[in-house]
């Protein structure tokens, strides 16, 4: 096989890295190594929430909702995405939060992939990002 192919199920890879499946936390060898994008499959149960806000962000990101209904909440406003294939992009600086309103799946895609924002495991109260 070529090591520089990798063929997988989102729904079955995702839980080892919280979701993600491309970035730069992966093997430098593992294809799915990257230092320019990152990309996840985020499944959430309903009431599932980040456990504090992302804050000095580095990234540009892009939130795709696959199913369910799904809020993400940024300083003075709050977006609900609830249909599926509603998105919403957003870039450096820009604070935010979110919460699953609904059991939700969702594709997001952010961009460099750089270290950092991972809520330390004993804040978390179920699967955050």
């Amino acid at each position: 096989m070529d090591d520089s192919v990798y063929v997988g199920n989102a729904g079955k890879d995702a839980p080892s890295d919280r979701g993600w499946l491309l970035g730069h936390f992966k093997d430098r060898e593992d294809p799915r190594h990257s230092e320019a994008v990152e990309i996840k499959w985020g499944v959430h149960p309903r009431g599932d929430q980040r456990a504090r806000w992302v804050e000095g962000e580095e990234r540009t990101a892009l939130l795709v909702l696959v199913s369910g209904r799904f809020r993400v909440d940024f300083p003075g406003r709050s977006v609900v995405l609830a249909e599926q294939g509603d998105y919403v992009v957003w870039g450096r600086e820009v604070a935010h939060s979110w919460y699953a309103e609904e059991e939700s799946v969702l594709l997001t895609v952010r961009w460099p992939s750089v270290p950092g924002y991972a809520v330390p495991e004993k804040e978390r109260t179920r699967s955050q990002t």
